[in-house]
């Protein structure tokens, strides 16, 4: 993986489950070596989260694994610990997702770092951060969308708060990491050292509460599910058709104006309870009755046709399976067929973003545990075969 943007930089990842895989696969995506580090004989719990299973791997693990190479190694050994010593001195980034304090009661101690390896950018995920009455806790992102605030957003206004269906928290979290430790590696060319970044799934969370956390900290009032609907918009939420359902954002009174012609109602625009967006924030549940009711009398390709031809932003609200299989997915090479040693060929998530210069590729599949370790302890660690034997025989690898 010689030609993308972060060609030579090498990540030792000791993460698991969701968030720390996700930030490694875009780092691997975009060309970084991704020493996937896994526990002997179990690995990454994904490995088991299932079904569906395709050839006894797990789906889940399959979807943000690839681009990685698989070592196992028991850290709980010391002589693990002292690959693990070697592993990070050849090493540029360090992430992993332990309970805080782990690392040091094993030995990396911040002082370790700073004298053994300078050039390391560490990266740590916990649930809460170290401080505070829930410091050191573990995090779920289930339990954080409810704790901070975004399951009580999320539903219908008239319903119980709801999560959003992907583990969100999780993958927002997997995100701000692999930016942080960019920005990190930007620094580092700067003034040659590593530093350490500190993430939590409680800090992220809190973060993407974005505009309705503004709403509340600036406008004093407390936030409320809208379904669908968005706090300061109108209409900008989902419509019932005589087929199915339509999303509608219009995001300004002109676009309005022209839905408002597309509906035959064109003295809306004119009228004082709907003129303007405030208008209609006021009285949003007036309005949207009013949308729902002309929206019934036809399907939804019928309004996508109208409202697309006159600039108004929709969308049909698709399945899964839908949006997957859409031909614009298709164009945008966002569903590709990956080879596997043991699945065969296999449908995967594509890449989401490109570079004109760099580009970010799919080279490696996701690796069967521990597939590259003796590979990574000869050529890394400089090990001889019969050492490694005897590590395998001593249950360290």
């Amino acid at each position: 993986m010689n030609n993308g943007p972060l060609s030579g930089i090498r990540v030792i990842d000791l993460t698991r489950i969701l968030a720390g895989p996700l930030c490694t696969m875009n780092l691997g995506d975009m060309g970084a070596e991704i020493l996937k580090v896994e526990q002997p004989g179990t690995g990454d719990d994904t490995r088991s989260w299932g079904p569906p299973f395709v050839e006894g791997e797990a789906a889940y693990f399959l979807g943000i694994n690839r681009n990685k190479r698989s070592i196992t190694l028991n850290l709980k050994e010391e002589r693990g610990k002292e690959i693990l010593r070697e592993l990070l001195i050849n090493a540029d980034v360090l992430i992993e997702n332990f309970k805080v304090g782990t690392l040091e009661r094993w030995g990396f101690t911040k002082k370790w770092i700073e004298e053994n390896v300078p050039q390391l950018v560490h990266c740590s995920i916990t649930g809460y951060g170290e401080k505070g009455p829930k410091g050191g806790m573990p995090g779920y992102d289930f339990l954080l969308q409810a704790e901070s605030g975004l399951m009580s957003v999320t539903g219908d206004s008239d319903g119980g708060p709801s999560k959003l269906g992907v583990a969100i928290v999780d993958v927002s979290t997997g995100q701000y990491a692999a930016m942080t430790i960019l920005a990190a590696l930007n620094a580092r060319s700067n003034n040659k050292k590593g530093q350490r970044i500190d993430l939590s799934l409680f800090n992220t969370s809190l973060s993407m509460l974005i505009n309705v956390a503004s709403n509340y900290l600036v406008g004093g009032d407390p936030a409320k599910r809208y379904g669908n609907g968005h706090p300061n918009i109108v209409p900008y939420s989902d419509f019932q058709c005589c087929d199915g359902f339509i999303a509608i954002a219009v995001g300004n009174d002109n676009q309005f104006s022209r839905l408002a012609e597309c509906l035959g109602s064109p003295e809306w625009a004119e009228s004082d309870r709907y003129k303007t967006n405030s208008d209609r924030v006021i009285n949003r549940a007036e309005i949207e009755k009013k949308i729902t009711t002309i929206l019934l009398t036809k399907p939804v390709n019928d309004w996508l046709v109208l409202f697309e031809s006159n600039g108004i932003p929709c969308s049909k609200i698709n399945t899964v399976s839908e949006a997957l299989e859409s031909e614009q997915a298709k164009v945008n090479e966002m569903v590709v067929e990956q080879d596997h040693p043991t699945v065969g060929k296999f449908r995967t998530l594509g890449i989401p973003y490109s570079f004109s210069d760099t580009p970010a590729e799919i080279v490696l599949p996701p690796p069967l545990l521990g597939a590259d370790t003796d590979d990574v302890l000869m050529q890394i660690v400089g090990l001889e075969p019969e050492k490694i034997r005897k590590l395998r025989d001593d249950g360290i690898i």
